[in-house]
């Protein structure tokens, strides 16, 4: 009988776990664990006392290259004292290795682990502080150059809308505001990806759920994998996004997102042009996510439906809506 083909296979906590237990000279007191499973399959392993973080890739997720410039952007990061989960050589000095899964080839890193927790009601104080790290991130990237991926407004709003149209009619009232919203902000952000100074290297997904933050109140920031070149007001943007939909009294949400800007500002100006385009920049961002979800049907089957589609599209419209960008 002959292996019938995957598309995203789970690998066994076992057998993953006496892998990297080699590779890394780790002794048979580290036990490995599947965390979750997504857009790439996460596991910790530990000894309870150590602990480290196990990414593997879904095939023809990302390519090696794309991943050893990840994960040289994130050694530039650490060698800049930027507290971010960082990968681990194995015994042979390696940062990546290669396994064949049943879908094919897939890619394994070892990172360290961001020790805290996530904190999804986050205070003023470290919104300064998550801004000052992030304006950090900005101002040793902008001249970081790689062949990763570009995040133009083309590439965040129109290839975006043609990868979730195939999944929904276009006469739905969600795809008419989608394709409508997509239009107007990429013409913002075209025209703001002229100006020099304002784009490098982007993280493109910080917010509670990728930050650690511990009984010190210092943050880790991980999970790089969607990093890539863009405008910096992206990633600015989407955190002001997510915070956003978390706090629902709006006055505190407008005191945290002024804590976060004015940290932001301790490190890198953060022009009028830039505040005036992250409502903009937030929402094309969460545009670009849904086009990824299209993209990953593999991981999003379970949710990616019609019922989703306007509760996403309801969310975007109502963040505009509070910057009132639909009654410009």
């Amino acid at each position: 009988m002959s292996t019938f083909p995957a598309s995203a296979s789970t690998l066994s906590e076992n057998e993953l776990g006496q892998f990297v237990r080699e590779k890394y000279n780790l002794d048979n007191s580290f036990t490995c664990k599947l965390y979750r499973t997504g857009l790439n399959h996460t596991y910790f392993i530990s000894n309870g006392i150590n602990k480290y973080i196990i990414r593997v890739y879904c095939h023809n997720w990302r390519s090696k290259t794309q991943i050893i410039e990840e994960l040289e952007l994130l050694t530039i990061l650490k060698d800049n004292n930027v507290s971010v989960s960082h990968p681990i050589k194995d015994r042979n000095k390696d940062f990546i290795q290669e396994v064949m899964a049943a879908e094919g080839k897939r890619y394994i890193v070892l990172f360290s682990f961001a020790k805290g927790d996530k904190v999804r009601f986050i205070s003023n104080e470290n919104c300064a502080a998550i801004g000052a790290i992030m304006a950090h991130i900005h101002n040793i990237t902008e001249f970081h150059f790689t062949s990763r991926v570009q995040y133009t407004p083309k590439l965040l709003l129109q290839d975006a809308y043609m990868n979730f149209k195939s999944f929904f009619s276009e006469d739905l009232d969600e795809m008419i505001f989608l394709k409508s919203t997509a239009s107007q902000i990429e013409k913002k952000l075209e025209f703001n990806r002229t100006q020099s100074g304002l784009s490098g290297m982007v993280h493109l997904d910080i917010w509670y759920d990728n930050l650690s933050i511990n009984n010190e109140n210092e943050i880790t920031i991980f999970d790089f994998d969607n990093c890539g070149q863009g405008l910096f007001v992206l990633d600015v943007g989407y955190f002001c996004k997510q915070l956003f939909f978390i706090e629902q009294d709006k006055k505190v949400y407008e005191e945290k997102v002024k804590s976060f800007i004015v940290g932001y500002r301790t490190k890198r100006e953060l022009s009028e042009t830039e505040i005036k385009i992250i409502p903009e920049a937030g929402a094309a961002v969460f545009i670009f996510y849904l086009g990824v979800q299209a993209q990953r049907f593999d991981w999003s089957n379970i949710f990616f439906t019609e019922n989703y589609l306007k509760m996403y599209s309801s969310r975007i419209k109502n963040w505009l809506g509070y910057y009132k960008i639909n009654d410009k």
